[in-house]
């Protein structure tokens, strides 16, 4: 340092006590040790192997919690811990004003990238997983995060997941109460069926059914279930895709092969029992009322009614919500994928088949086939999009209109999804623009049925788009036994439904958007299902005895790949080549001694372990129960202003506004229904943080460039002599924006780094990464050191019994009360700005602080900056811990203002600034604004027509 700068060696020797990076550096390394030898941030729970301190323990208690990371091989980036660094600011206060806090951090460890990248190199993905944990727990502890550290784990380490395999089996064996509205054990299913209290469905006596029979029945009741369900099937990469990997195109986003739709044999969560509760429950959350809309989308109820068109001595059921319309329904609309299609497919065309709608086919069969074969080409996104030309084929076969009996001719066509409502539709084309383009297509009949209001008259030959409305008349709408002529869309509604009842061709209902959930991927990184099949491929639970059921080795991690426009192949999952594995013999403990199984060779998606991990944090150690009833009662049970308990604060990104979360509420309503829980919810407070940017560089190919070696000049930035275009958006490695919080550590310090992501705004926006504007919190602190420690001296220069002026203490508990406002409610940035003008204060004010100064001042900024504050504390003599300090409470007679500045306007314009009593009356502050010498000169004699007075900061006058 001396060579390259003597003046910063003169004022190190000058100052050797100094605030720098090295000495930020060397505290913060010592104080984090000190917690973790100490157990500083251990919080005891009421019973069981974490109990503690029984005084703390009876405290009031706060459960906070960040959303799981994924350990990634890039490690962190500046913008990852934002709200893992706002987490502990507010548990810190928590702590400090007197509650027991449980704050810990686990890994959500499963998932695809650790298994890509051991295709790639061969290494487990376990090996490099955990080396990846290791890499973020080091820089998490860095940035000194107050976690227990006790209580975090791992998705991946089997004695967790051998709990998520537990309550895949309670949900398993379980099935929905509609009565009872709530989750019950199968085996009471079993008990109805074979007393014959509940009837068994096609009739049959229970004791008359084989055991394959029965697993058949129960299937169609249980909360986990398996069945042939439609997925995106990708060939080229082997692999079922989720529709978020597939892109409009209807190809994987990895490879860009061809996906298309196929049936396999897949579990399912039956999530759809639980839409209306996921709905109201959601009235009681203090979740942000975007994310309330987003999953209240996403499960979208909507009443309506279930209409049964019959068809050969069957039906096909449609679900409706404008069943008002049903008169105008001139043909029906099947998904491709629907099971009745084949059914009704028959060999010959009907007489009279118009051309159109063969599709050039010889015969049904081979037009159904056909396009059955191009509608899997196609995503849902693809296949739903606003395409004007309508494709489809008539399958040969017509359903009957139950309210006119009028044959309607049944097409396939793809913007019918199976996915939703019940696969089949009821086309109305004079009040649907899909529906209307697809009759102007195949020359289908459009009749109107609802009054039009604009104008265009009822002949539908003249239309040039459907028309909907649920203000207009119903037209054209009556049998011999119900007309609807007349009436509006809410009544129409009310009698056709009644009509339908009364006549058995349907019934009022109420449908949901929301799908079960599909649980099954074909990959080895991921829970095993703890499942086994007979020789007649029942599926049986293994006993909690034989959990966990733990990864085999295999030695290949990818999966089979085929021919990638070959769409009749099948997965082969890793797991199924270890057939010591796949293929053992087992005795269930059911009486029939042991047997040879199958054991499923999917896995759980990696949704499956982030769906209960708050319980786990509960208590991480109970290898007896899933969780101890008082202990979980304790942290998250129900009490006043959290009706359904949970979490009392989960931040997290908003990206999880539905899957994670959705699933989570579910999970927790099954075990609390199955009396596991007390909670019914998982997280009763929710925050989303906002993001951290980053300006992207790219140059004249439109590909980045690294950020740090841009250069500012001439109006305009430039990378290695050429000129390179700037754009704010996201951080990342493969961005080359990324900045690490070890080279903002390095440099600054941790305390710098958590005080500078506080202050760069309100936390629930996003905000730019602006690394120059570091230094400004690293001043902070380096003033703040300095009126405590004299930099030569390293000694303190805090006085005991200094006299404290009246501006100070002004200063100092206006900055108690607003700080503490503040961190109780999340708004970091103002808590900072407050410490920064009292420190200022005390910089200016000079001298040695009074203690009952100094040592407020530490404790205000320890939540915020933990490390200098603990090293300050101990500076002032106390030989325990900032962390569990009182937090300062503010005295309300310094923090009232002893006057406030009143404004006196003119016609609008400023013509005096009074200073006044906060308390004064507005009649008292009307004469001193109308006394004051610079009024009297602005109105110069002029007459008063008007004075408005807020007392007790404004006064408007306004003249005659």
């Amino acid at each position: 340092m001396s060579e390259t700068n003597p003046a910063a060696t003169a004022a190190a020797e000058a100052a050797p006590h100094r605030y720098t990076a090295a000495l930020a550096a060397e505290i913060e390394a010592r104080w984090q040790d000190f917690w973790d030898t100490e157990g500083t941030y251990a919080a005891p729970n009421p019973s069981g192997d974490l109990s503690g301190d029984p005084e703390t323990a009876a405290r009031p208690k706060k459960f906070i919690m960040d959303m799981f990371p994924y350990p990634s091989g890039a490690g962190l980036h500046v913008g990852h811990p934002l709200g893992y660094i706002a987490t502990d600011v507010f548990a810190r206060f928590q702590r400090m004003t007197g509650h027991n806090v449980l704050h810990t951090l686990g890994f959500d460890a499963f998932g695809l990238p650790a298994e890509q990248y051991a295709v790639q190199t061969g290494t487990h993905p376990r090996v490099s997983t955990e080396a990846n944990m290791e890499n973020m727990k080091s820089q998490l502890r860095r940035l000194g995060l107050g976690h227990d550290k006790r209580r975090s784990f791992a998705t991946i380490d089997p004695e967790y997941y051998k709990w998520t395999q537990w309550i895949f089996l309670q949900i398993f064996n379980s099935w929905y109460d509609d009565e009872a509205k709530r989750a019950r054990p199968i085996s009471e299913l079993v008990e109805k069926f074979a007393s014959g209290e509940r009837a068994v469905p096609g009739g049959r006596p229970w004791s008359e059914l084989t055991e394959a029979e029965r697993a058949d029945v129960l299937g169609g009741y249980r909360l986990a279930y398996a069945s042939d369900a439609p997925v995106n099937w990708c060939p080229g990469l082997g692999t079922v895709l989720a529709n978020e990997e597939v892109t409009a195109e209807g190809r994987s986003e990895r490879g860009n092969f061809p996906v298309f739709k196929a049936k396999l044999r897949q579990w399912n969560m039956r999530i759809t029992a639980y839409a209306d509760r996921l709905l109201d429950d959601l009235d009681a959350l203090d979740w942000p009322e975007a994310i309330k809309l987003q999953q209240r989308n996403w499960i979208g109820r909507s009443e309506g009614a279930r209409v049964d068109f019959p068809i050969d001595g069957e039906n096909i059921t449609v679900f409706t919500t404008r069943p008002d319309t049903l008169f105008g329904a001139t043909y029906m609309v099947l998904a491709p994928e629907h099971p009745l299609v084949e059914k009704f497919t028959p060999q010959e065309w009907p007489e009279g088949t118009h051309a159109v709608w063969t599709g050039g086919h010889a015969t049904p069969a081979e037009a159904v086939a056909a396009y059955r074969e191009q509608a899997a080409a196609k995503s849902d996104v693809e296949r739903q999009a606003e395409a004007k030309d309508k494709t489809g084929v008539f399958i040969g076969a017509y359903a009957t209109n139950p309210v006119n009996g009028e044959q309607v001719p049944v097409f396939i066509a793809d913007y019918v999804l199976m996915g939703y409502g019940t696969g089949a539709i009821m086309a109305v084309p004079a009040g649907d623009q899909r529906d209307f383009e697809f009759a102007r297509a195949f020359e289908l009949p459009i009749r109107c049925i609802v009054e039009p209001t604009d104008g265009r008259g009822t002949d539908t030959s003249t239309w040039e788009n459907a028309f909907s409305s649920y203000d207009a008349k119903i037209i054209a709408s009556s049998n011999d036994q119900v007309s609807l002529d007349g009436l509006g869309v809410a009544e129409a509604k009310t009698r056709i439904i009644e009509w339908l009842e009364r006549t058995g061709h349907g019934e009022g209902t109420v449908n949901f958007r929301l799908r079960d959930w599909l649980f099954s991927r074909q990959r080895y990184w991921g829970e095993p299902f703890p499942i086994v099949y007979d020789e007649d491929g029942v599926a049986h639970a293994l006993p909690e005895s034989m959990l966990p059921l733990e990864l085999p080795e295999v030695e290949d991690y990818s999966p089979r790949t085929f021919d990638p426009d070959d769409a009749d192949t099948q997965p082969e999952t890793p797991l199924s080549r270890n057939e010591d594995w796949v293929n053992v013999t087992l005795d269930l403990g059911d009486g029939r001694g042991p047997r040879p199984y199958r054991r499923e060779t999917n896995t759980m998606p990696n949704w499956a372990g982030s769906c209960w991990y708050e319980l786990r944090y509960l208590d991480p150690h109970n290898s007896e129960k899933l969780v101890d009833p008082a202990v979980e009662q304790y942290w998250m049970g129900p009490r006043e202003g959290m009706p359904h308990g949970g979490v009392d604060l989960y931040v997290g990104g908003a990206e999880h506004a539905v899957l994670h979360l959705l699933y989570a509420r579910f999970w927790s309503k099954v075990l609390y229904d199955l009396g596991h829980v007390s909670s019914a919810e998982p997280f009763h407070k929710l925050f989303n943080q906002g993001m951290i940017q980053a300006y992207v560089y790219r140059d004249s190919r439109g590909i980045a460039v690294p950020a740090a070696e841009v250069e500012e000049r001439d109006g305009g930035y430039w990378y290695q002599g050429e000129r390179v275009s700037r754009l704010l958006g996201k951080m990342g490695k493969s961005l080359k924006n990324a900045v690490t919080p070890d080279e903002i550590c390095a440099e600054y310090g941790a305390d710098t780094l958590r005080l500078y992501e506080m202050a760069m705004g309100p936390l629930d926006v996003s905000r730019p990464w602006d690394t120059r504007a570091v230094v400004g919190q690293f001043r902070l602190l380096q003033r703040l050191w300095r009126n405590i420690v004299d930099e030569a001296s390293g000694e303190v220069t805090v006085v005991d019994d200094g006299d404290v002026d009246e501006d100070t203490l002004r200063a100092l508990h206006k900055a108690i009360d607003g700080v503490r406002g503040d961190l109780e409610g999340m708004r970091f940035n103002t808590a900072i700005a407050k410490v920064t003008e009292l420190n200022n204060h005390l910089t200016k004010r000079g001298g040695a602080l009074p203690r009952s100064v100094a040592e407020p001042l530490v404790l205000l900024v320890a939540p915020l900056a933990p490390h200098i504050a603990e090293e300050l504390w101990r500076k002032l003599g106390h030989t325990d811990s900032v962390v569990h300090q009182d937090f300062p409470v503010a005295d309300p007679a310094y923090v009232v203002d002893e006057t406030v500045t009143c404004v006196v306007q003119i016609k609008g314009k400023v013509k005096a600034r009074l200073e006044v009593p906060p308390g004064i009356a507005e009649d008292e502050l009307e004469k001193v604004a109308l006394a004051d010498e610079r009024v009297v000169a602005a109105l110069d004699g002029a007459g008063i027509r008007k004075v408005i007075v807020r007392a007790p900061k404004l006064v408007n006058i306004v003249p005659a």
